[in-house]
């Protein structure tokens, strides 16, 4: 593959060609990411439910013995 670039101007290797590749997988890399942010997004939103949910059971448990002490 090298050899193929060697006597290329520099402009051709890292401009060029990354272009060309951004232009034929442009879709490919657009819907790769976006599954990713889509699936971090998710897995936040549950990590922060989840946390939600712990933290009013935890305030509605230590709430109600507090009560029961009385």
């Amino acid at each position: 593959m090298g050899e193929i670039f060697a006597g290329l101007p520099w402009w051709v290797k890292w401009i060029a060609v990354p272009v060309i590749a951004l232009v034929v997988f442009g879709g490919l890399i657009a819907t790769v990411v976006g599954f990713v942010f889509y699936l971090l997004f998710k897995v936040l939103l549950f990590v922060a439910l989840v946390g939600g949910l712990v933290y009013v059971v935890r305030k509605f448990m230590s709430s109600s013995s507090s009560r029961s002490d009385w």
